[in-house]
């Protein structure tokens, strides 16, 4: 076939196939498009405290590290590490220092074991530290403080002197408990401690009682300031009610 006529037909059928792509196309805009099932996202959010916690078992690096994990397992037996404990160990130092200081003020005082959970409890309700409250209001209950007592302390953020809520206060907590009460609240609150609550308490209490009545309401505002700036235990979000099946 002569070169011309191979040209002629290359263009003829070059021709033909850009008229039969414009129809196809034509055809496609005019068939609605359909669009594939979107699938449904449903939204999870997970509370994690701030930090991750370290291993556990723990994974000491050195043979001091070592022993500061038997001290702090030791002081806990027969309960496992808690997520204190586990967030603590990022510094096995202060970690050390922390369960020898809890130690002394939980289990070596000469406070009642009543007035101490009480205290504790109090900042607990004060600063929302319910990881705090969990653990010490029902020890509180054990130790002897009415159930019916500890309800009405976790809706008692402010303050327990002002005279309508003491009248209700004075009439569920004995003599003793409601001078550590506001002993705990006004420092907790205000860290003064006023003139007429000292009074009582130093009416009630000897001289190492009220030092370590006032160390312990100290060493819990402590814990309960790392609790609650690391959100140790996922608590922050929650409220003391939501606690009552631990």
């Amino acid at each position: 076939m002569p070169l011309h006529a191979q040209l002629i037909l290359l263009l003829i059928n070059t021709s033909l196939f850009f008229s039969h792509a414009q129809r196809l196309a034509k055809r496609f805009q005019r068939t609605p498009h359909k669009q594939a099932p979107q699938s449904t996202i449903i939204a999870c959010t997970t509370v994690t405290m701030r930090l991750p916690y370290t291993p556990n078992p723990p994974q000491p690096a050195d043979p001091a590290e070592e022993a500061i994990v038997s001290r702090i397992t030791a002081r806990r037996a027969p309960r496992p590490l808690q997520p204190l404990d586990l967030t603590l160990l990022h510094s096995p130092p202060v970690a050390d220092g922390w369960n020898s200081f809890l130690g002394a003020v939980r289990t070596q005082t000469i406070v009642p074991a009543d007035l101490r959970e009480l205290a504790i409890s109090r900042v607990a309700v004060v600063n929302r530290a319910w990881y705090e409250w969990m653990h010490h209001a029902p020890l509180a209950v054990g130790a002897g403080v009415p159930q019916a007592a500890m309800d009405w302390l976790k809706g008692q953020a402010g303050d327990v002197a002002e005279p309508s809520v003491a009248a209700e206060g004075t009439e569920l907590f004995g003599e003793g408990q409601w001078a550590a009460l506001l002993l705990a609240d006004e420092m907790t609150r205000n860290v003064q401690v006023s003139d007429e609550t000292f009074a009582k308490v130093k009416g009630l209490f000897g001289e190492r009682e009220i030092v370590e009545l006032v160390a312990t309401v100290a060493c819990y505002n402590c814990v309960s300031r790392f609790l609650v700036a690391l959100d140790v235990g996922e608590r922050n979000a929650t409220g003391p009610d939501a606690l009552a099946a631990h």
